[in-house]
């Protein structure tokens, strides 16, 4: 398939832009960040989302959605991340309803989704770094299970009404199979989430689930069979990372770019110096190869190839190029890059928060290289 958009997702495009920019650009964030806002985002703005039809991106037509994809999910990704916007897009709108498909959890969450009204937060992670080891256990309990264990760095936890939990339900931690995922409703009896601010501001939770009771009809998919829509749900976040990655990153050379064309020294504009003209051209070499890579891992997840390797590269490659455009950025913006009223540290920090999600660089160039027997 050619890597470049269709006339359709180009008109998507244009029209994420322009409400993005309008709605929820850099200046939304720092009016949450300096009132101290404890939701995180804007649910008002959540709700303007599905009013544009963008929460049911990926979520098929017969549902209410629609039904697009995963490359149609990424221009709306890069544009919350070219604005820097607060927004719960990416945990709920791509990852929680691709493992909420096909299941009968979809009926119940997916008209919350669609309308605006229900926000979902991925209880996945338990260390420090994203591993893929789950040691929270889900033991049976009458009709239904009790959780019990804790997770961390579940973005919205605090506030979402739906949380996706991965548990163990046998075996031992290390063990592929013997994984279960439920969906747990904010209301549910002992469970504790505290919220901790990250690094750009945004906010997530440490979630302690103390004998959290659900019923069965809280199982996704299949007891032990987990697995499946938990891969769904870590491709279609990674590749949304990725593509949340690009804006920052783009955005960022834009305006290293700009500021290039603006500063004086010497009686001259910086950018007619070599050294940073080459810098530039080379920021926009590894920007370019990383959307391929980007649009690339979309196209065979909506296509319903094998996407595993592709996805690492992409979320890999993002992690780098944008890692570099923000430092890149920096720098060449000298001192008042370091001070709050410019924008540019805002990305610098957001792109640190991407880089870690659903695994950073290391993570995926280690998954990459056992997946090629090394």
């Amino acid at each position: 398939m050619p890597l470049y958009l269709n006339d359709e997702q180009t008109m998507l495009r244009d029209t994420a832009k322009d409400f993005i920019a309008e709605h929820a650009p850099v200046g939304h964030l720092r009016s949450l960040r300096d009132g101290n806002d404890p939701t995180g985002f804007s649910r008002d703005l959540w709700k303007q989302f599905a009013e544009m039809g963008l929460n049911g991106v990926l979520i098929p037509e017969a549902q209410g959605g629609l039904g697009l994809g995963h490359v149609e999910a990424g221009v709306v990704l890069e544009e919350i991340g070219r604005n820097l916007s607060p927004s719960p897009f990416l945990a709920t709108a791509v990852a929680a309803v691709e493992a909420l498909k096909g299941s009968a959890q979809a009926e119940r969450w997916f008209p919350g989704i669609v309308a605006g009204e229900t926000v979902a937060a991925l209880a996945i992670d338990e260390g420090a770094k994203h591993r893929d080891r789950i040691a929270m256990t889900a033991e049976r309990s009458g009709n239904g299970f009790r959780l019990t264990g804790a997770k961390q760095f579940v973005t919205h936890g605090h506030v979402a009404d739906l949380l996706i939990v991965a548990a163990r339900t046998a075996g031992s931690p290390d063990e592929a199979e013997g994984v279960t995922l439920f969906a747990v409703p904010k209301d549910a009896a002992n469970l504790t989430a505290t919220p901790e601010r990250l690094a750009d501001s945004s906010l997530a939770a440490r979630i302690a689930f103390e004998g959290v009771e659900v019923d069965a009809d809280a199982v996704i998919g299949e007891v032990d069979g987990g697995r499946g829509p938990l891969d769904r749900l870590l491709r279609a976040g990674r590749t949304g990372a990725a593509a949340e990655l690009l804006g920052v990153g783009g955005r960022a050379m834009d305006m290293t770019v700009g500021y290039l064309k603006e500063r004086r020294q010497f009686g001259v504009a910086i950018g007619s110096f070599q050294a940073l003209q080459h810098r530039a051209a080379h920021l926009y070499a590894e920007m370019e190869v990383a959307r391929a890579a980007v649009l690339k891992a979309q196209q065979l997840l909506d296509t319903g190839a094998e996407a595993d390797a592709a996805v690492s590269i992409a979320k890999a490659m993002t992690g780098m190029a944008t890692t570099l455009s923000v430092q890149e950025g920096i720098q060449m913006h000298g001192g008042i890059g370091m001070t709050d009223e410019y924008d540019i540290g805002f990305y610098m920090k957001r792109a640190r928060v991407l880089a870690e999600m659903f695994g950073d660089i290391g993570f995926h160039a280690d998954r990459l290289a056992k997946a090629a027997g090394y």
